[in-house]
């Protein structure tokens, strides 16, 4: 029987994909590559995580920001620099995401108005560049569904 945090992320991963997915076609703009959708879906994922990490394991959560084994000396450093990282983490999260699926439609884009000047035979070659890349760009979707998923599950399991 799945448990609900797998149900949970299997339905992320889903809806990211399809988003991601659909931005494929032509004149469907992929919500995903909006850095206001991605940084909204990050933000709520670290903020719930956090919320109910502290709520319900403070002390494991406070034993985050010190890793064993830190000298005493660096104690004070450590937990400004864990506090950091942990605030970062969804805009990293966010930004890798509307990054990774900007880059592929803006190259296919590109290739597109040379289209337009270019003759017959560089025209071929540029079309079937562009599909190896529509090819490229679906892997992508996938990996890019993963990874987020993925990096919100382990910040998930380390709130726990």
């Amino acid at each position: 029987i799945l448990n609900k945090p797998i149900i949970m992320f299997i339905s992320i991963m889903l809806v990211i994909f399809i988003n991601n997915f659909m931005g494929l076609f032509p004149y469907i703009f992929t919500s995903t590559s909006h850095i206001m959708i991605t940084l909204f879906l990050s933000l709520l994922l670290w903020l719930t995580f956090n919320i109910y990490g502290w709520m319900m394991n403070t002390s494991s959560m406070l034993m985050h920001l010190v890793p064993t084994g830190t000298p005493m000396m660096l104690m004070p450093f450590m937990v400004i620099i864990e506090s950091i990282s942990n605030i970062i983490r969804p805009i990293t999260l966010s930004v890798r995401l509307m990054a990774n699926m900007t880059a592929g439609h803006l190259l296919i884009s590109l290739m597109s108005s040379i289209c337009e000047k270019s003759n017959l035979f560089m025209n071929l070659i540029i079309i079937t560049l562009q599909m190896l890349l529509m090819m490229l760009e679906l892997a992508v979707a996938l990996i890019q569904s993963y990874v987020f998923t993925t990096l919100s599950s382990l910040y998930y399991n380390e709130m726990n």
